[in-house]
């Protein structure tokens, strides 16, 4: 019997597993990639030029920089080109994706949500890999860099891009107000090249100043890079990169709180 107030209906299937995830990232990540194709290599451009750029406009300070300082403010850059898309680039998205009314689409969509969130990291991860590696290319020609690169660069890069992105999107994400998530994000460039030792010595800081970024992720993340670019500049990293997994660790759990306030 089919039809009337008695007749019973099966429930609709959701699709779960594996291979739904793995589809559903591929195509939140064609989607990313797709919102920013007029973008994107612009974006990447500018990467290169900021990264490259600001380690030969620092070096015109000095007639003769040494060379420590020289090989600290190049590694440096390569950190800053690493995250300034998932800080700054990232939450401003997410802003203006509220703003345009787009924000609560991209949670009506039928994907996991944590597609979304990886699908991000890769596009981050396209966008900054070439800025570093760019940037870190000039530096070397310009101060003739005494590199030791090691296989640990793969790790720490990858650890440094998923932090930067996840605190980024946590933040985004947490805040309602697209204004405050732009301020913030300004503020955050401010800091990181001015008063984080990513491309100073940490010890050229003053002592509550150095301190205060042994519990921030931007100090941890110049080390491990370090770590995998250079040979007795730095000793220990394993305290560095259990700081960047709390930070990414805390960062998920706060983004998937907020988002999922939303159900």
């Amino acid at each position: 019997m089919t039809g009337g107030p008695m007749a019973i209906h099966a429930p609709s299937s959701v699709r779960t597993g594996w291979a739904h995830w793995l589809e559903s990232y591929v195509m939140m990540t064609r989607w990313e990639l797709g919102s920013l194709r007029l973008l994107l290599p612009l974006i990447v451009a500018l990467q290169v030029i900021i990264g490259g750029g600001f380690a030969l406009g620092i070096g015109l300070l000095f007639e003769d920089m040494p060379a420590r300082n020289a090989l600290y403010l190049s590694t440096g850059v390569t950190v800053v080109t690493l995250i300034t898309v998932g800080l700054v680039l990232g939450p401003q998205l997410v802003g203006n994706r509220k703003i345009a009314g787009t924000y609560d689409f991209m949670w009506s969509l039928p994907v996991p949500r944590t597609t979304q969130a990886a699908a991000w990291t890769t596009v981050n991860s396209v966008i900054a890999l070439p800025g570093m590696v760019a940037a870190l290319l000039i530096a070397d020609w310009r101060y003739d860099l005494p590199l030791h690169i090691s296989l640990s660069i793969v790790p720490a890069v990858l650890l440094t891009i998923v932090t930067a992105t996840m605190v980024g999107y946590a933040f985004a994400h947490a805040i309602p107000r697209p204004m405050i998530t732009q301020l913030i994000t300004q503020l955050l460039i401010f800091f990181i090249l001015g008063f984080a030792p990513i491309n100073i010595p940490p010890e050229n800081l003053p002592a509550w100043l150095a301190s205060l970024n042994d519990w921030l992720p931007f100090y941890h993340m110049a080390v491990v890079i370090r770590g995998g670019l250079t040979d007795g500049l730095i000793t220990d990293v394993g305290s560095s990169y259990l700081v960047l997994t709390l930070y990414t660790a805390a960062s998920v759990a706060v983004a998937a709180w907020v988002i999922g306030r939303r159900d």
